[in-house]
């Protein structure tokens, strides 16, 4: 297992690689090019920058997050190819700098949702929280300011003005995808893109569904045990595989995540791995990736990804807002340093305790 940090560029990060550095045990980040749109074909020189960049504190771009994807391929629209060719053309650039995990999500109109991206704890402490009640009474049309009331200025990953200016329009054009035609159009896609994946033996690592159930009516399919393993199926290739997402796949109580894990050896090529605290059907908050802190077992969790010979990248997932620290919601500098230092002593236990 390698310990990494998803960082978001030094434009828009408020935590710094030297700063990253010094967390012990992390050796690379997990980055992406923060302004470029779906669909854009990512320059060459930029990539090669953002390795140089990377590099010079010590540290390694351990992978991508993320490749965002145009809406005309999930939608399955008669310009795809053209989006999908521009897809290739990244990831060919990618691979020619050695870089091998891509982290993707196939979510029609929204990244993940939440209902409040600051919600006071009883230590004082904020996280991200979701309620369907509160959900519901929302017109996806105004979610975007809804939630840029709380993004503490920051332009949250997944939620680009460009394209929430279009939400109406996006609506419309899903309205006849269902999730047997979004599952028909990821396995087109994954057809077309592993050629240049197994070139490079890059790893394309889908992110499961956040939170793991249908949104304002829009179909999602990466939200179980049964979808994830369609998934890894459909598409015969080592380069075929899954981010492990626990908070995303734990939103939905039904699923047993160390199940699951067990389910997908060796189709999981990364792990997010944070801790969620249940408050009843469809809603939860965010929490300390501590097990006692929330409904998650972190240890079994850990424990089931060490038995399967997990060796990919890892990162602890959203942090608490805690001490003060301004930052983009779940991805501070202080509450993922102690997740971090939590996961990697977990790890350590588990060496020192199990013998394979």
């Amino acid at each position: 297992m390698e310990m990494t940090l998803r960082w978001f560029g030094k434009d828009v990060d408020t935590v710094t690689l030297e700063q990253i550095r010094q967390i012990p045990g992390v050796t690379g980040v997990v980055t992406t090019l923060y302004d470029t749109l779906p669909g854009d074909v990512w320059p060459l020189d930029r990539i090669k920058a953002m390795k140089a960049e990377v590099e010079a504190v010590g540290l390694r771009v351990a992978g991508i997050e993320s490749v965002n994807i145009h809406d005309s391929i999930k939608i399955g629209t008669p310009d795809r190819d053209k989006y999908i060719d521009n897809y290739i053309i990244t990831l060919d650039r990618l691979g020619q700098e050695g870089i091998d995990v891509v982290c993707y999500n196939f979510m029609p109109v929204f990244d993940w949702t939440r209902s409040d991206l600051a919600k006071v704890r009883p230590d004082g402490s904020t996280v991200l929280s979701y309620d369907q009640d509160m959900i519901d009474k929302i017109n996806p049309e105004n979610l975007l300011s809804a939630m840029d009331s709380k993004s503490n200025g920051f332009v949250l990953p997944g939620w680009e003005p460009e394209r929430m200016a279009k939400i109406k329009e996006l609506f419309e054009l899903y309205k006849d995808v269902d999730n047997d035609k979004l599952f028909e159009n990821l396995k087109y896609f994954l057809e077309a893109i592993m050629p240049t994946c197994e070139k490079y033996n890059i790893k394309m690592a889908i992110h499961p569904d956040d939170p793991a159930w249908p949104v304002f009516g829009l179909p999602r399919i990466m939200t179980s045990k049964e979808n994830l393993l369609k998934l890894v199926t459909m598409v015969d290739s080592p380069c075929n595989g899954v981010t492990l997402c626990t908070g995303s796949l734990g939103s939905n109580m039904n699923n047993d995540i160390p199940d699951i894990i067990r389910s997908l050896k060796g189709k999981i090529h990364f792990a997010h791995v944070r801790n969620i605290k249940h408050l009843g059907s469809g809603k939860f908050d965010e929490a300390a990736h501590l097990s006692s802190d929330g409904s998650l077992d972190m240890y079994e969790i850990m424990k089931a990804l060490y038995e399967i010979g997990f060796d990919g990248i890892t990162r602890p997932d959203h942090g608490r807002g805690i001490w003060g620290e301004v930052s983009m919601p779940g991805y501070g500098l202080y509450d993922r340093a102690l997740g971090v230092t939590y996961l990697n002593g977990i790890w350590e236990s588990l060496q020192k305790s199990i013998l394979r």
